[in-house]
């Protein structure tokens, strides 16, 4: 299956949606034509409201300054947007295994039991510590009420950040990704940020990013599967594609939620996307292989010159930061 993916372009002096732009430092490797794509339905709405986690919890959920429109802003920022809001009725869980339970709640109150399914779900559930170490894209289920339920395995105490990407089934609606800070109680030790790398081992996989991205420029990103140094090209569809990216700014958390243009079935993977600032980013892809879906994770600066970890030939991360089945990456 071939999917193409819609990416809004970014300007400074324009409102743009994070979800659909993230960068990568310059000089990761060449681009031959890069694909022309835009994305229409993930735009946050002109109005937004901050409101609190359910059942109180005092937590980060970064607040549009005075005047700002949440269209100006990126996704997962807010827990409240366009007249919904994400609620959390799990926000503080426990180390380990456990079951978060959430909702969507419409401008009255009410939990949104109609969403577009969209990449093959209803609505995308990303859940991710705040040092950026760990990442869990979850399939929650849905009840007739509106309440969706999860597992979760949450390895270390800690913040954490969850985030819903959604479209509201209601005639009109965009898009939406709203986030909500999630703890877990207990001795807190934050990792640092993995170091930058352009390649990353998963399960005997090597994934190589490249490409050329700069804040505020349309370019390509590529990210090629191999095995035991053979590319792989029978890779199969995951959410109706062949790679599913989930990128988050360090610092804040901002979120984005991108799709691969045409091609496939590997070894490439191709997305074309504008960076929305400077800054480093963690990008977390997910692609299917033989039945099981791996994550493949890279530590990436956009907008610095020179910038270290950015050549083509930088040696594989270390098992232990990129690893899957080591803890901090897994699907639900």
């Amino acid at each position: 299956m071939n999917t193409g993916v819609k990416i809004t372009a970014y300007a400074a002096a324009l409102a743009a949606t994070f979800g659909a732009a993230y960068g990568v430092g310059k000089g990761v490797g060449p681009v031959e034509e890069p694909a022309k794509a835009e994305h229409g339905d993930h735009a946050s709405a002109p109005s937004a409201t901050e409101s609190p986690a359910a059942g109180g919890h005092a937590g980060h959920e970064e607040a549009a300054p005075s005047g700002a429109s949440a269209a100006n802003l990126p996704g997962g920022l807010q827990v409240s947007d366009g007249g919904y809001t994400l609620a959390l009725e799990t926000p503080v869980t426990t180390p380990g295994r456990s079951v978060l339970k959430f909702s969507v709640k419409d401008a009255a109150g009410k939990k949104v039991t109609a969403f577009t399914t969209e990449h093959g779900k209803e609505l995308h559930f990303i859940v991710a510590s705040r040092d950026l170490n760990t990442f869990r894209h979850l399939h929650p289920v849905k009840a007739a009420d509106g309440t969706w339920t999860t597992p979760v395995d949450l390895p270390a105490a800690g913040g954490y950040k969850a985030f819903a990407d959604f479209k509201p089934a209601a005639p009109g609606a965009k898009g939406i990704t709203l986030g909500a800070d999630l703890s877990v109680p207990g001795a807190y030790a934050p990792k640092p940020l993995p170091a930058i790398a352009p390649t990353a081992a998963v399960d005997g996989y090597q994934v190589r990013l490249g490409g050329t991205l700069d804040p505020g420029k349309a370019g390509e990103l590529r990210l090629t599967v191999t095995k035991g140094g053979k590319p792989v090209t029978d890779l199969e569809p995951y959410l109706g594609a062949y790679g599913h990216l989930v990128a988050l700014r360090d610092g804040d958390l901002a979120y984005l939620h991108v799709h691969p243009n045409e091609g496939g079935p590997g070894p490439d993977v191709s997305f074309t996307a504008t960076a929305p600032s400077a800054g480093t980013y963690r990008l977390f892809l997910d692609f299917q292989h033989q039945g099981k879906v791996r994550t493949a994770a890279f530590t990436v600066t956009a907008g610095a010159t020179g910038a270290p970890g950015t050549t083509t030939k930088a040696p594989v991360t270390p098992a232990d930061e990129a690893t899957h089945g080591a803890g901090d990456h897994a699907h639900g």
